[in-house]
């Protein structure tokens, strides 16, 4: 038995589940992995986040934070936070991504996930979480020129096209990084919304991913949402639900749009980067296939006025032609469609 296999047996048996039945589930992009354990008729799920990559406290501070609101994040059931342990309630199977490759309709899915952020959005972030702030916005994009532009030219970015690509970012950035703040959960789309229509409300929307949550602009959540790396949504759809948002906020629609095309563009660009580093850092070349996704999503957000100058570096660095082509050196897979 492994050190990890081990310690996870220990902290099971403390928590009056070392006679389960276990069974792993799909792992993410990060370390963290998961199983489901039945005892006595009684599920759970086992989340393994080894330290020092992964560290289980913000996890455990959102997941609380959102209970008390009396939304559906998984239940604490016993944690061992030194050793990146936590057994959490099992919120099911139905994940929006399954129901809708299984034909179920999406509007009643789309229309509850943007009511729950027309929820969550009535109440203030934190005032310790951290803020989605200019500095992090602008950082986070380095993953693009360090990762994805030396992945498809075989050379590092100079310099000069680095500065100018901050510069451009710099400009944007203070338009969606000013207070008011709210929770921005960061990866909330279908892969991580699970359906639990015997509850009411906000809660019929089960929460799994959101241990990166900061406070930031009530856009960036929609754009996870609506600009799903992993599964096309309708255009249709897409604009439905940015008016459900925009009309049960009452916000400004022009200035929202703006800020949702900013975000968009900073969100897909960094994932970009990201996709280009699990196969060059962590061996998951697999990512890359929702790349040409992730250029069409990028082409769309670039469309908007406020981002003409971005469009024009995007366009003299990563040539349109390029863009649906497979990075140099990448193993043969399916480009998703």
């Amino acid at each position: 038995m492994s050190d990890r296999s081990a310690l996870s047996h220990d902290f099971l048996t403390r928590a009056g589940w070392g006679a389960a039945n276990r069974a792993k589930l799909a792992g993410d992009a990060s370390f963290r992995r998961y199983e489901r354990l039945h005892l006595d008729g009684r599920p759970a799920v086992l989340m393994d986040a080894p330290p020092p990559q992964e560290d289980v406290r913000p996890f455990l501070k959102i997941a609380r934070l959102l209970l008390q609101h009396g939304y559906s994040a998984p239940g604490i059931l016993a944690e061992d936070a030194e050793h990146g342990f936590l057994l959490l309630e099992d919120l099911g199977d139905d994940l929006y991504a399954r129901l809708i490759r299984q034909g179920n309709d999406e509007l009643p899915l789309y229309e509850a996930a943007i009511d729950f952020l027309l929820d969550l959005h009535r109440h203030a972030a934190p005032a310790d979480l951290a803020p989605y702030d200019e500095a992090r916005l602008i950082d986070e994009l380095g993953l693009f020129t360090d990762w994805y532009l030396p992945a498809l030219t075989g050379r590092d970015t100079p310099e000069t096209q680095r500065r100018e690509f901050q510069a451009l970012w710099q400009a944007l950035a203070p338009e969606v990084c000013l207070p008011p703040r709210i929770l921005v959960l960061r990866d909330f789309h279908a892969e991580n919304l699970i359906w639990l229509p015997g509850r009411t409300g906000p809660a019929r929307v089960g929460l799994l991913d959101f241990q990166d949550a900061v406070a930031g602009h009530p856009a960036y959540d929609l754009v996870s949402l609506l600009e799903d790396a992993r599964r096309d949504v309708a255009p249709d759809l897409a604009e439905a639900m940015l008016r459900r948002y925009i009309a049960g906020s009452g916000i400004d629609d022009a200035a929202f749009r703006r800020a949702y095309a900013i975000l968009g563009a900073q969100r897909n660009l960094r994932i970009v980067g990201i996709f280009t580093r699990l196969w060059k850092r962590d061996s998951k070349p697999h990512y890359q296939a929702f790349m040409p996704r992730m250029w069409r999503l990028v082409e769309h957000d670039l469309t908007h006025p406020a981002l003409a100058d971005l469009r024009r570096w995007i366009d003299a660095a990563v040539p349109a032609e390029l863009r649906r082509k497979p990075l140099p050196g990448l193993p043969a897979l399916s480009l998703a469609s």
